[in-house]
């Protein structure tokens, strides 16, 4: 290089030369270099993590120089592992080790912001009212004003404001709506406390001591598996990764690990050097199939057929043919299969009916307590016994909720029967329904009969009314469910795995499109690994097969297998279902902060899928009816209406929370029930019975039964998580929106019989929308107000996961930037304003709240045979037994914030606990005294102060069995006496232990072993679910107290999912009204939407940052296959168009190898603020993936009052499910960015 340029003139330099004139010695100034060496500089390291929901809860190094974050990088101090495992890290990912770009980027939010026009009116009526409730009362009693700065919403038009400017508005506007329509009109929505509880604390907090709504997260998100509670009782509980490396055999179904459990993903690698075999179940060649030694691609939506047929096989060989000791003792021990069965009889066979209880039969075995929740089973001498552990033990008497194998009644160890055959009295046939035949014309079907008969040995057993049943075990109908014949010459059953009979390999075949041999290989190798090593095979799971309609079918079909083969709860095994970051360790702790609960009790809670079906007005386009999901079995006489009326009816019978609650004001009542001389409690029953007062929910269009004020934080809710968008900017909004269909007056559909319609849907129900976020995402564009909030590096919070057993800090490495202030902070100033604000307005008021039937406590015992309606006459009307709970709790506004900044007396005078079981907490609280000192004076004086997130933090640290070894004793204890087995041994090493925040920044900490949960924190095995209940004897929390593979609610086999069954995708009807309807002369396709998690973001967040936009393709991109592309003349990189009756978007086309025909993906979740043109269809800008969804609840998990189909918060409910949907494709013929003057309607909009 010297000598090139010694050519030319001017690079000429003179000096000393060496290496033959390769090297060169000069005298020039160097100190350019330095601003290389300092890059590397900083003045101090910082541990914090990322709140971001993506369950990897990695510890990072965050440096700050010069009092600004400079770059991140990982941590690698975890505790050890044992010798004989991997170490945990390194943990991190791409998307974590770009965030410090957000603290200083363009989008971060660095200021209150406030709509324009709407401050404009309130600084108008500043001026005309003193009383900022009177101001507010001005603006929104207006209807013209109220719809005019709604209609603004999305269009822009923020303006910098200041903090007291909106805490007064946001307070005024609080204050208004609960003395003017009820607290429970105000409503918060934030997901997912585990990514930064005390976060998600200081809002739900807030709006629990005002009497305001918690709007549930892990049901809406589609998380929820449905097949947890119904099997378990348990929301979720998995192994930690950890525990994959103690597996011998790995089916990864559905689950994309090193995408999306990245941080993970090692432990999946590192596993097969060991031997273990993997294996990928996905319909698109995903990134975890380059990992696996097979895979498997079955159509999307089949993944229950393929289970089922793999069940066959592991059923026919190891059970039956070759029966393996170690199955057959632990299905016998720890399933609900030996478990009697009464038959009803049909017309000409019978059919499967409710478990039989020891309150049928006579003296009811001796049974006092609870006799009609004791199930009953036949012991190896031929005699009824109700075996300890069903959930009738648990509540009334102490000592027998366990699984030891003794009868309940005397004591005496016994060995319980699985199946009657060779001891029956007769063979009786039992129809099954059938759902293969029929469905969606995008999916393959198997025509048979919808009632399938087989051939089942029973008993007749006499019935202590006198009458007669018969009766079989769970294990022989679940023999005949999958088909196998038993000798009985049953001509519905399979000879051969190549029979097209139901459920046999060679029907999923023609479903699924997966090779019989295949399918029978598999499951060979996965039973014989789980026979060979006692259960150390395991399915990875996530939410390629959770998003489903009928996604309890395809979960209970895994499930099944893993009971079958004895592999829940074993080390190395069972069930590892990895979704959003649900694992809330310390949840015991933190429950009291977040809901107010040291305060008050109880919380509104309100399930978030029926919330938004209803209010965003999505029943009103419903084309699925209940006619079409019930069993051909079934009474359809008493399943009449729209899904909607089975919600209302689940309301009023107290299986469902409703919100609003009633359909007048609850503050109202306690004063109205004064005058009427009764208590509130009295006074309600009667009014609902009268009339006089009704659910809010049978009348949510007359103006006052909707929600009003809503507080959105830690989320993207109008964004990546809200299903059905265009039905929330309709409905909820009042804003422009992209509805391409006809409601339900207009096509003629099923109208509610429970429900008033109003031709005219009500638009723009919320008067107010406050968004807290660092970064503008497009739930911020939609809202009223946006707060800035701390970044994970400006703020003091913690975080835990289900991935590993260690609680992380999130640090504040530097101050909040520009005007930004933490949640707490932000939530404090709301609750002072409030407080004073309220002055004149609200005093200390007595609130009606109504609470459904909840689980794990006594009374999920209310309803033990069949479904009343009160309001039909069928029962009386009684509070928590055929109604909700009713309840009244004492509020005191102007405290508020005393209440907020302190914690309350009731955790001493009622103390603590979790999951149905209690303990005192004096000693605790006597702690939080000394490190958080207490109020000097006002209504909480002598109480622990919070005043900062680390006071919050600590009472949390403190209060929880997971992070304090003599309250974790003190919980195993409180469990023993349910049990009446010592557990205080799996805690008592630890008794002396107390995790503070300090520790937790010094280094991650270990948890302790809780009863809260199933699996043991224990040096010598891994977290894995069902591990105590397995090892030590303690019941799951369902009706049987065992895992409970068949559900006997008269609505769950009314709607024929009393046992697993496939279930095609539903067909939403969603594509065949706009075909061709708006054409711009390109083809037109209808194809799958699926909605996976992509590799540039978790959830939204990252999808606007640049370094993982330039990673990608820099904006929204939909792919697909280069089939269907070929056929729509479509080349990778076009834009095109997305669309169905519910709304369009517009992306650019990824086609692709890997994509199977029939089916596109929308990677989860992209921002509409990046890189979006205006659609075609709607002539607005873009829209996002859910511009294309809708949500359609399924009745059964409407169920309450039940045992484990009981209602608690994020446990049980409607879900928000949506990959059944279809969208029509093409490509775009006009490419129009909508920023020319032909857009000067938006500009004038916001004005």
């Amino acid at each position: 290089m010297s000598k090139f340029l010694d050519r030319f003139r001017y690079f000429k330099q003179k000096g000393e030369t060496f290496a033959d004139g390769h090297g060169q010695l000069l005298e020039t100034n160097r100190d350019w270099e330095d601003g290389y060496r300092q890059r590397w500089q900083h003045d101090k390291i910082v541990r914090s993590t990322h709140g971001v929901n993506c369950t990897g809860s990695c510890s990072w190094k965050i440096y700050v120089k010069n009092g600004l974050v400079t770059w991140e990088t990982q941590q690698t101090d975890y505790p050890r592992t044992r010798p004989d495992m991997p170490n945990h890290e390194p943990r991190g990912c791409p998307r974590g080790a770009s965030y410090s770009w957000y603290l200083y980027s363009a989008n971060r939010l660095k200021y209150p912001l406030m709509r324009k026009r709407l401050m404009k009116m309130w600084r108008e009526a500043k001026k005309l009212h003193r009383d900022p409730v009177e101001a507010w009362a001005s603006i929104i009693e207006d209807a013209d004003k109220a719809k005019s700065f709604k209609q603004a919403r999305g269009r822009g038009g923020f303006v910098r404001s200041s903090w007291q400017e909106v805490n007064e508005l946001i307070a005024a506007s609080n204050v208004y709506t609960v003395k003017t329509y009820g607290p429970d009109r105000v409503a918060g929505f934030s997901p997912i406390p585990a990514m930064s509880m005390v976060s998600y604390a200081s809002g739900a907090r807030y709006l629990s001591l005002i009497g305001g709504t918690c709007l549930s997260f892990y049901d809406w998100y589609c998380d929820l598996p449905p097949a947890s509670p119904q099997t378990w009782g348990e929301q979720t509980d998995v192994p930690e990764s950890a525990d994959w490396y103690n597996s011998s055999y790995i089916i990864a179904w559905g689950s994309n690990v090193p995408q999306t459990r990245t941080p993970d993903a090692h432990f999946f690698t590192e596993v097969r050097y060991k031997g273990t075999k993997t294996v990928a179940v996905t319909p698109d060649y995903a990134e975890i199939a380059k990992l696996c030694d097979l895979w498997l691609a079955p159509k999307q939506g089949t993944d229950a057929a393929m289970a089922l047929a793999m069940g066959h096989v592991m059923l026919r060989e190891f059970h039956l043919d070759n029966p393996r000791q170690y199955f057959t003792d632990y299905v016998r021990r720890y399933t609900d299969m030996p478990m009697l069965v009464m038959l009803e009889e049909r017309d000409g066979y019978y059919a499967a009916g409710r478990m039989l209880r020891a309150a049928d039969l006579f003296d009811s075995l001796g049974q006092e307590n609870n006799p009609e929740w004791k199930t009953v089973a036949i012991n190896s001498n031929g005699e009824m016994v109700a075996p300890n552990g069903s959930i009738g033990f648990r509540w009334g008497e102490k000592g027998k909720w366990n699984l030891e194998q003794r009868d309940g009644t005397t004591g005496a160890e016994t060995e319980l029967q699985l199946s009657l055959l060779g001891s029956q009295d007769e063979i009786a046939d039992v129809g099954f329904p059938y759902f293969g035949g029929e469905g969606s014309e995008y999916f393959n079907h198997v025509a048979l009969d919808n009632v399938l008969l087989h051939k089942l040995p029973v008993k007749r057993l006499q019935l202590a009314d006198g009458s007669t049943a018969l009766v079989t075990t769970v294990y022989d109908l679940t023999m005949a469910n999958y088909g196998l014949e038993r000798g009985l010459n049953d001509e519905n059953c399979a000879a051969s795995y190549d029979d097209t009979k139901a459920y046999t390999p060679a029907w999923a075949e023609q479903i699924t499109g997966v090779p019989r041999a295949q399918i029978i290989r598999i499951a060979r190798e996965f039973a014989d690994n789980a026979d060979k090593t006692h259960g150390r095979s395991m399915i990875i799971v996530g939410a390629g097969l959770n998003h489903w309609y009928h996604l309890d079918m395809n979960y209970r079909g895994l499930i099944n297998m893993l009971v079958f083969c004895g592999c829940v709860g074993q080390s190395g095994g069972g069930w590892a279902h990895y979704v959003g970051q649900e694992k809330l360790r310390p949840q015991t702790g933190w429950q009291p902060l977040a809901f107010a609960l040291d305060w008050q009790r109880p919380a509104r809670h309100m399930n978030s899928t029926s919330y938004f079906y209803n209010h965003s007005s999505q029943w009103r386009y419903e084309t699925v009816t209940a006619e079409e999901l019930l069993s051909p079995m079934a009474d359809k006489s008493r399943y009449s209406g729209h899904l909607i009326d089975f919600n209302v009816r689940a309301e009023r019978m107290g299986w469902l929370p409703s919100a609003p609650q009633l359909g007048t004001n609850p503050l109202y009542i306690a004063r109205e029930a004064e005058k009427s001389g009764m208590t509130p409690v009295d006074y309600t029953v009667k009014s609902l019975k009268e009339g006089s007062i009704r659910f809010a929910a049978e009348q949510p269009e007359n103006g006052k039964n909707h929600p009003r004020n809503l507080f959105i934080w830690r989320s993207n809710l109008l964004g990546s998580s809200g299903k059905g968008h265009e039905y929330m900017l309709k409905y909820l909004l009042g804003t422009e929106h992209g509805i391409q269909g006809l409601d339900l007056g207009k096509q003629g559909g099923v109208k509610p019989e429970e429900v008033e319609w109003r031709d005219n849907g009500l638009d723009g129900k919320l008067d107010l929308v406050v968004t807290l976020d660092f970064r503008l995402s497009s739930t911020c564009l939609y809202s009223d107000i946006v707060l800035p909030t701390a970044t994970w590096y400006e703020k003091d919070d913690m975080n835990t996961s289900d991935m590993h057993p260690f609680i992380h800090p999130l640090s504040a490495a530097v101050d909040p930037a520009w005007e930004s202030k933490s949640d707490w902070e932000i939530y404090k100033g709301i609750a002072k304003k409030f407080s004073e604000v309220c002055v004149g307005h609200l005093g200390k008021e007595t609130d009606v709240v109504t609470l459904p039937i909840q689980h794990d406590s006594a009374a999920e015992l209310a309803q033990p045979l069949d479904v009343k309606d009160w309001k039909k006459g069928e029962c009386d009307l009684i509070p928590g037994k055929t109604a909700p709970h009713i309840m009244t709790v004492e509020r005191d506004y102007p405290a508020t914030y005393e209440r907020f900044t302190s914690i309350g007396p009731l955790m001493e005078k009622i103390g603590n606990g979790g999951k149905g079981i209690a303990w005192n907490t004096q000693s605790e609280m006597d702690l939080l005294r000394k490190l958080n000192y207490t109020k000097a004076d006002g209504p909480a004086k002598g109480q622990p102060m919070l005043n900062t997130a680390i006071d919050a933090a600590e009472m949390i640290l403190t209060l929880a069995p997971e992070t304090n070894g003599q309250v974790a004793v003190k919980a195993w204890a409180a469990l023993s006496e349910f049990t009446g087995r010592d557990h205080t041994h799996l805690a008592t090493n630890k008794e002396e232990e107390k995790i503070r925040f300090r520790d937790i920044q010094a280094q991650p900490r270990k948890i302790i072993s809780s009863p809260t949960w199933s699996g043991l924190e224990d040096e010598h095995v891994s977290y894995n679910a069902g591990y105590t209940n397995v090892h030590e004897l303690i019941p799951w929390r369902t009706l049987s107290g065992r895992q409970q593979l068949y559900q006997d609610h008269q609505w769950m086999r009314d709607f024929g999912e009393s046992l697993l069954v496939y279930r095609p995708p539903i067909d939403t009807r969603s594509v065949k009204a706009v075909m061709g309807r708006k054409s711009n002369g390109n083809p037109e396709k209808a194809l799958n939407f699926l909605t996976p998690h992509q590799k540039w973001g978790i959830h939204s967040t990252y999808s606007d940052n640049l370094l993982m936009l330039t990673l990608s393709r820099g904006g929204p991109i939909v792919w697909m296959s280069e089939t269907d592309a070929k056929d729509l003349g479509i080349e990778d990189n076009d834009w095109i168009e997305v669309f169905n009756s519910n709304g369009a978007l517009t992306a650019r086309a990824v086609v692709s190898q890997r994509v199977p025909a029939g089916m596109t993906m929308m990677y989860h979740a992209q921002e509409r603020i990046v890189n979006l043109p205006g659609s075609e269809i709607t002539q607005q800008r873009g829209g996002i993936h859910n511009s294309v969804t809708r949500i359609t609840p399924k009745p059964t998990h409407m169920i309450g009052g039940y045992a484990q189909l009981a209602y608690g918060f994020n446990y049980y409910g409607t879900v928000g499910s949506n990959r059944d949907e279809f969208v029509v494709v093409r490509k775009m013929k006009n490419i129009n960015w909508l920023d020319g003057e032909g857009n000067d309607q938006v500009q004038e909009s916001v004005k």
